[in-house]
């Protein structure tokens, strides 16, 4: 299946495939140098698939985690490609996470002043969101994705075949952006979420998040408006994740930070599915110290933040909130 997002100049292909990784020669540009960031956790099988397709692979692994999502990790991979002679006619590839994904396309989008970028995401929560959209970034001094830009890809690849090898505490994860966006815009999807096998549906389920996510991103591609909706449960949620100590994963974080931000009605059918995903629906934090890295968050300015909020599933309000208030929906 192709799944094209229509951006002018900068529109690409999203190409969803059981089994498209083994044949990747076939869907990207690999006749070239090619560098190839990976991470330690990902099966080194699915690298070697990409490598054994390309005219001059280099594979730059970082450590698994959030804390390689940073500007040290940023200057490394530039260095290599210098020193490997990398070109503007040459190209990254990112096979992993959205840590991997996020700081391969932001040194693509720098390198040169941009070189060409494609993603191949291997866990349930870059497939269904971080993969496409363009938002590349690096953390900063403990705030997430506040250094980046908006740089897009030539193409992304999903094989939901590589899913067999993650853990289940990460499939569930990153089906809490499905949950997200199916809360904000598709009844339908919460509905088939709410009552079906997950595991059979999969597919399906990744297939109607990404067409959510791309129509979003087609109408407003740097977040000028529309494209807000997409930080439903982030806000919070970011605040959560950033005074965790890494006990919370980022799909974990972002269903704690939807449960206050929709109404009684929405919440209790909710609270069932993330329970069903096995996803933490209560979790004790120091609310001042939530509230202080929510503050540092790039989207609290002018002493109010825009909350998005579901009253009704499949539909959404964007509020701006007093600081003060927020502190009390923490």
């Amino acid at each position: 299946m192709i799944l094209p997002v229509n951006l002018g100049a900068d529109s690409y292909d999203i190409i969803i495939e059981k089994g498209s990784l083994r044949k990747i020669g076939e869907y990207l540009n690999l006749n070239r140098k090619v560098f190839i960031v990976t991470d330690s956790g990902v099966p080194t099988e699915y690298v070697n698939a990409v490598s054994e397709s390309c005219k001059e692979p280099h594979i730059f692994t970082i450590e698994q985690g959030e804390k390689s999502k940073s500007l040290q990790s940023f200057e490394k991979i530039l260095v290599a490609m210098l020193r490997a002679g990398f070109s503007r006619k040459d190209c990254v590839v990112a096979v992993g996470g959205g840590v991997v994904g996020d700081l391969s396309g932001f040194a693509a989008s720098a390198y040169m002043r941009g070189v060409d970028f494609y993603n191949i995401p291997t866990t349930v929560l870059s497939q269904v969101d971080s993969s496409i959209g363009g938002k590349t970034a690096v953390n900063l001094d403990g705030i997430k994705n506040i250094v980046g830009a908006f740089y897009q890809p030539k193409r992304v690849v999903i094989d939901v075949d590589v899913l067999k090898t993650l853990p289940p505490r990460q499939i569930s994860e990153g089906l809490a952006e499905s949950v997200k966006m199916s809360l904000t815009s598709d009844a339908e999807l919460f509905e088939l979420i709410e009552k079906c096998d997950i595991k059979e549906n999969i597919e399906t389920i990744i297939e109607r998040s990404l067409r959510i996510k791309k129509a979003v991103v087609e109408e407003d591609e740097k977040e000028q408006g529309l494209r807000k909706i997409l930080n439903f449960g982030h806000t919070i949620g970011h605040g959560y994740e950033s005074t965790s100590d890494g006990k919370l994963y980022h799909g974990e974080a972002v269903a704690l930070g939807m449960i206050p931000l929709v109404s009684e009605e929405v919440r209790k059918r909710l609270i069932p599915v993330l329970k069903k995903m096995n996803l933490p629906t209560q979790y004790e934090a120091d609310r001042e110290k939530v509230f202080e890295a929510v503050m540092h968050d790039k989207k609290a300015s002018d002493g109010k933040v825009s909350l998005i909020k579901v009253e009704k599933i499949g539909s959404f309000v964007i509020e701006e909130t007093d600081i003060s208030d927020l502190k009390k929906i923490i």
